[in-house]
């Protein structure tokens, strides 16, 4: 079992009273003048425009693919208001031939106010996507979050339009979770008991490629069941229980926390054991808050890709923990983690095992699951870069010659097994389409990445 260790915290130690961290500054006072608006289920939204130049920006990006084949949908045109003043378009944008959008920058209220707990105003601006695009139907998404000096990704899927049919789909993104009021986490023992027999469901801990997501409480026979995409499921639920802006090494912790108690779900198979036919829920209650078409962020999305494939564990205990955690603000919940205690020892240098440990105790560790499904190889172990020769270059080499059948950026190339300048070109273009860093090198996020997108068009490749 590969385990990785690091140094232990005094779990004695004294916490830094002052939840808000380190935060540079004082808020204008001027903040509380925000321009309100009402998005029709009463929620004041801080809409930041003429706040005596009290307006931070953020950025965002859109992806438009398409529901049946993956393929991104290019020639797309994205209209964006401010939510509840759909009549007043900020931005048209439109899509090139991998499915995205340029980057703008939108208003979005101050930075501080996702840094400190005790603030009452949003601190995200909310705006509306209108989505059109030759032979799909077309969808709009009201309540993208916009968070200062973050880079908000839209991902959006589009069904291919009917004949006859006229309609829109319409999601709405709710409020985030340390801003609304959602139902606390109903407490459940961190370690699911074993069956009589000694069985355990599953032999090994194995990462998912797809997980079934129920859309409410566990007993909703209305709510619709979502096939999501691991990664994508975990990005989704960071991306709306914690705040971007925060440090990134309490982003790990949360993230970790998340996909610990999502394996455990996966590994005791807890509610098809109990005739469900999901694997998790998007209620805060039993799970976590899971909203369908809802923006991510690339710092949260980044760091779920560099540890997508581990877990908790204690010392002689097969399954995953079920982390489970509260805000710490307004609720307390003894001996889990608090997002806001988290965010706190992140400012102070805490790195995420330690603040993990700070909550959770010493015997907590950061295991690596022996398996990830729907890949067509695992990880070499070691980066690929110019120079680099072997299988495993000409396998990838074959992954993006397929990718670039469905992405015409991304160039094609020769599987020789010698990766030159043309792969490393390649690559690059493969990191920038799907927001990796630039490198021209296949580390451990760009191989599963390139092995994920891979998998997909192939597949619709076989289904034609």
């Amino acid at each position: 079992m590969n385990i990785l260790r690091a140094s232990q915290i005094n779990n004695n130690g004294n916490m830094n009273n002052n939840m808000n961290g380190n935060m540079n500054g004082n808020m204008n006072n001027n903040v509380n003048n925000l321009n309100n608006r009402n998005t029709g289920n009463n929620r004041n939204i801080g809409n930041n425009r003429d706040v005596s130049n009290n307006i931070d920006t953020g950025r965002l990006q859109i992806n438009v693919t398409s529901a049946i084949t993956s393929f991104p949908v290019a020639d797309a045109t994205i209209s964006i208001s401010y939510t509840g003043v759909p009549e007043a378009i900020l931005e048209q944008l439109r899509t090139n031939s991998s499915g995205q959008t340029e980057t703008i920058e939108l208003d979005a209220p101050p930075v501080e106010l996702s840094l400190n707990p005790n603030n009452e105003i949003q601190p995200y601006s909310e705006y509306t996507l209108n989505v059109t695009a030759p032979g799909f139907e077309p969808i709009s998404i009201s309540g993208t979050e916009i968070l200062a000096n973050e880079t908000a990704l839209q991902n959006i899927t589009m069904n291919p339009s009917e004949p006859d049919e006229t309609g829109e789909e319409v999601f709405v993104i709710p409020g985030h979770t340390l801003y609304e009021e959602y139902p606390p986490k109903i407490p459940e023992p961190e370690i699911k008991p074993v069956r009589e027999t000694g069985e355990i469901v599953l032999s090994r801990v194995v990462v998912p490629e797809f997980i079934v997501v129920h859309d409410g409480t566990p007993n909703d026979t209305t709510a619709r069941n979502y096939y999501v995409k691991y990664r994508d499921y975990i990005k989704n639920v960071a991306s709306s229980e914690i705040y971007a802006t925060w440090p990134a090494n309490t982003i790990r912790a949360n993230v970790l926390a998340i996909m610990s108690f999502t394996l455990n779900r996966v590994y005791t198979e807890w509610y098809r054991n109990q005739g469900y036919d999901f694997t998790i829920t998007s209620s805060t209650a039993f799970d976590h808050k899971w909203i369908p078409e809802r923006n991510i962020y690339t710092n949260i999305s980044l760091i779920v890709d560099e540890l997508f494939s581990n877990y908790l564990s204690r010392p002689n205990v097969r399954q995953p923990i079920l982390t489970q955690y509260c805000d710490g603000n307004r609720v307390s919940c003894p001996g889990w983690m608090t997002q806001w205690g988290s965010k706190a020892l992140g400012d102070q240098g805490y790195s995420a095992i330690e603040i993990l440990r700070y909550f959770y105790g010493d015997n907590m560790y950061i295991n690596t699951a022996e398996e990830i499904s729907g890949i067509p190889s695992s990880w070499p172990g070691y980066v690929l870069s110019q120079g680099s020769t072997g299988d495993k270059v000409r396998q990838v080499q074959e992954q993006l010659a397929v990718i670039s059948g469905a992405y015409p950026a991304i160039p094609r190339v020769t599987a020789d097994g010698v990766y030159g300048p043309a792969t490393a070109e390649a690559v690059r273009e493969f990191q920038s389409v799907f927001g990796l860093p630039e490198t021209g090198t296949i580390d451990y996020r760009t191989w599963y990445k390139i092995s994920e997108i891979y998998v997909g068009v192939s597949r619709i490749a076989e289904l034609v």
